[in-house]
């Protein structure tokens, strides 16, 4: 068994090969071998989780997931805890595996009860796993909430009940509870990783269960961490590229400079900002390292260009010059909204492709629903396929962003998923950041899926080491901290 963390490299799977994989493993086993395994990889990390727990109240719904837990039950009453089954379904439907799980643990001893123990150390969902297609209700709905609301640390089977592997939209009705934590069977499923996943998984743990995936191509990926690649002695500030930030329109200077500080410390060689501001400063005495410029008179045939921070309304006249003439581009906020409601640029857009330019798109939900012409619920309901659509239509590497940023690039690769970055990023600029930290990534001539890749996993790390008694992490703090 493997604990999920942000450094770990791993494929995803969905719902379709998870069951290949799964109905290729029993055709060599003999019956129920799966279950078996699942049951006591689920007993043994329970009694990890809560080794002095004297109650462990296990719901079980009318399926596979439920079998787990049944099965979980018997080893747990073996080795000497107290388990109580909770049971939704009916017993003569039970799968085949399932039954005979059930029948082990009345064997073992175990206590079935018609309603939840008053009071448990360690609460167990197996109640609906990948082969659910609706959400939790009535009995399956109270226990959730029951389990949720008690107080004590709660383990998934699998998947936490409602929701779905394949996209992480979760159908609750109820709240995470704080400390939670999920062992999924098989295969990694993406829905863990993003949108809801991640709040109702809480620590993913992973167990392969003897069986190989390698059969299978994945749809998506979990990158693991950047490598560290030490800088060369004999280099000097041209060898690290020029990043050129355009936005800053009257009154969002702030957007454009918090780009630019975060392009410098993430190790660009020289960084220039042009504000479309007429009225700008024309120095920032807090970061005199950042070289203040009108946007209109910077050359960007050399340089990388992060354009739409704080751009307003004004970015729109700057737009089709930059998308002409930059080296390598990432366009954010604000260009991205000019470029969703103007055809014309969009076809410039997906013409720099066809030249060979480098290109990033750094769309929040919202942005990616213009850009795609339809709502930011039809974007969070599959953002996996949003995020291939964004890159495959643009011709660019497209950083779908929110609970698990996923990033993805035309070629039909599957698209990597981030696991790093937590709430502290819910505060503005932090975005704006992320777009110069892509942007010194790109001048250093990394390719635009690896620069966008390390990007978002150094950013969310960032939020994820910010000590717990330090103040709010703001936007300003976030770049200076930009490796």
């Amino acid at each position: 068994m493997q604990r999920i963390t942000s450094a770990t490299a791993a494929d995803l799977f969905d719902i379709a090969a998870t069951r290949r994989i799964e109905h290729a493993a029993a055709a060599t086993l003999p019956s129920h071998t799966l279950m078996q395994r699942a049951g006591l990889a689920l007993a043994r990390l329970a009694m990890a989780l809560a080794p002095h727990a004297r109650t462990i109240w296990i719901a079980c719904g009318p399926g596979n997931n439920g079998g787990d837990g049944f099965e979980a039950a018997a080893q747990l009453q073996h080795r000497g805890f107290q388990p109580v089954v909770t049971f939704v379904g009916n017993e003569n439907r039970l799968p085949p595996d399932a039954k005979a799980s059930l029948q082990r643990a009345r064997d073992a001893g175990v206590i079935f009860a018609p309603q939840p123990p008053a009071a448990c150390e360690l609460a167990i969902d197996a109640l609906l796993g990948i082969g659910s297609t609706r959400p939790p209700d009535g009995v399956m709905a109270e226990w959730l909430r029951q389990m949720h609301a008690g107080g004590q640390p709660v383990l998934s089977v699998d998947l936490p009940s409602g929701l779905n592997a394949d996209t992480g939209v979760w159908h609750a009705t109820h709240s995470a509870a704080v400390t939670s934590a999920c062992v999924t069977f098989l295969t990694l499923k993406p829905g863990l990783f993003t949108a809801q996943g991640r709040d109702a998984a809480g620590t993913v743990w992973f167990d392969d269960l003897g069986c190989s995936s390698k059969a299978e191509p994945p749809v998506a990926r979990l990158a693991g961490a950047p490598t560290n690649r030490p800088r060369s002695h004999a280099s000097h500030k041209g060898s690290y590229g020029d990043v050129a930030v355009i936005g800053g329109a009257p009154g969002m200077a702030g957007a454009a400079l918090l780009a630019g500080s975060a392009a410098l410390h993430a190790g660009a060689g020289r960084v220039f900002v042009g504000l479309l501001d007429p009225s700008a400063a024309p120095v920032d005495l807090a970061q005199p390292e950042l070289m203040l410029r009108d946007a209109n008179a910077l050359d960007l045939s050399g340089m990388t260009a992060v354009c739409g921070c704080g751009g307003g309304t004004a970015v729109r006249a700057v737009l089709p010059r930059v998308l002409a003439t930059a080296a390598a581009l990432v366009l954010d906020a604000d260009a991205l909204n000019a470029i969703a409601a103007d055809s014309g640029l969009q076809t410039q857009l997906a013409s720099r492709a066809r030249r060979g330019k480098p290109t990033v798109i750094t769309p929040h939900p919202l942005e990616a629903a213009r850009l795609l012409n339809c709502s930011a619920a039809d974007i969070q309901a599959d953002r996996l396929a949003a995020v291939r659509q964004l890159a495959s239509r643009y011709g660019v590497v497209a950083v779908l962003k929110g609970s698990g940023t996923v990033i993805a690039d035309g070629s039909g690769a599957p698209p990597v998923l981030n696991p790093t970055g937590n709430a502290r990023l819910a505060t503005a600029g932090t975005g704006d950041v992320l777009a110069g930290m892509i942007g010194a990534a790109l001048a250093m001539q990394k390719p635009a899926l690896e620069a966008a890749r390390e990007a978002v996993w150094h950013h969310g790390h960032i939020a994820d080491r910010w000590p717990a008694n330090a103040p709010p992490l703001t936007a300003g703090a976030l770049a200076r901290q930009a490796p």
